[in-house]
């Protein structure tokens, strides 16, 4: 049997709340936002790691954790199996480069996009040599040809997937071994987002890039990704490979984002449609988070968090459902939930 190979970037037990004011005056307090509790998650070489939910369920606050760009309050960032250093320093910043969602704020709109992709490589001691060469080459591992026509323009002279295509060709300059993609096609049009979500994938496939797609679109992400992670109300709930876990979701949240989904040969659960919102990050619910809005819901999914039970090779999902009645009973007595939990299909089909 083949050892798999260590992540080369893994968070494990990632917790951070932000703190907000409530009320005001003599009578204000801080509340903590729980944008993220014990997420563990890992990217390997050459595999999309696509992590998925609807908006606030805290995805970019795991991209930027493991991008250093904020600190997690407990857990840790692991990069090539040593804990990453305090803060973002160059050497880190050098392995693990973040894509963002919007690309025109993220490019400086007086610079041209030569200045953006000859800066990465003078502050990162690769502009020793032919810096227009080298940002020739840039844009065109991006498809951005002629070079010299990119070049020279300025952000607004582009179209919203050329700036995006601009910003990964920067993420690139200083040959990271990671990418962090937030929401990289969101903002684009429909025509446009193949072209980019197949530059991805040609990053994967031929310098071995280690990616992170973060996005709402379960769609896209099965199109990309070779694991699909689900997220709920800061926590994962779901993590299988792309295409069982859009072919057999085991956890009713999957099966609502998948209903969600157009797809005219899968018709809609009519017990899942329209079933509530996200709760509030404030005070999310006892239990499970998701319980308010599954159909499914027993009484232990209100008071006891559901244990990260194996339903498959590689599939893991936080559900009740998944562990036997026995085992419930066991569970709510104090005693946790064995090795040898299933799917409870009676359950599963109600």
């Amino acid at each position: 049997m083949t050892k798999p190979s260590a992540p080369i970037l893994e968070g494990q037990n990632l917790v951070k709340h932000f703190w907000v004011k409530q009320g005001r005056g003599p009578f204000a307090r801080r509340a903590p936002i729980r944008a993220v509790d014990n997420v563990s998650i890992r990217l390997d070489a050459g595999k999309v790691t696509a992590l998925v939910g609807e908006s606030g369920a805290g995805k970019t606050t795991v991209g930027r954790l493991l991008a250093q760009v904020v600190r997690p309050d407990a857990g840790r960032v692991l990069l090539d199996g040593k804990p990453a250093p305090a803060g973002r320093p160059r050497s880190y910043a050098a392995q693990v480069q973040m894509v963002f969602q919007d690309p025109f704020a993220s490019l400086n709109p007086v610079h041209r996009v030569r200045h953006h992709l000859a800066r990465p490589l003078q502050i990162h001691g690769f502009g020793t040599g032919d810096v227009d060469a080298a940002v020739a080459d840039l844009l065109r591992r991006v498809a951005l040809k002629p070079p010299d026509q990119f070049a020279s323009k300025f952000p607004h002279e582009l179209s919203g997937g050329q700036r995006q295509r601009v910003a990964i060709a920067r993420a690139l300059a200083v040959r990271p071994h990671v990418l962090i993609a937030d929401e990289p096609v969101s903002m684009l049009d429909v025509s446009i987002r193949l072209g980019v979500l197949n530059l991805l994938a040609d990053l994967r496939d031929e310098e071995r890039l280690a990616i992170l797609y973060v996005t709402h679109d379960i769609a896209s992400a099965r199109y990309l990704a070779d694991t699909i992670s689900v997220m709920y109300a800061g926590q994962l709930v779901e993590s299988a490979p792309s295409e069982r876990l859009t072919d057999s979701p085991a956890h009713p949240y999957t099966q609502l984002l998948l209903s969600a989904a157009p797809d005219p040969d899968r018709p809609a659960p009519p017990h899942l449609a329209g079933r509530g919102a996200p709760p509030s990050l404030l005070a999310p619910p006892s239990g499970c988070r998701f319980h308010p809005r599954c159909p499914y819901a027993m009484d232990i999914c209100k008071r006891q968090a559901p244990p990260s039970v194996t339903v498959a090779d590689g599939h893991v999902s936080a559900c009740w459902l998944h562990v036997d009645a026995a085992q419930r009973t066991s569970s709510e007595n104090g005693v946790p939930v064995g090795a040898g939990s299933h799917i409870d299909k009676e359950k599963q089909k109600r």
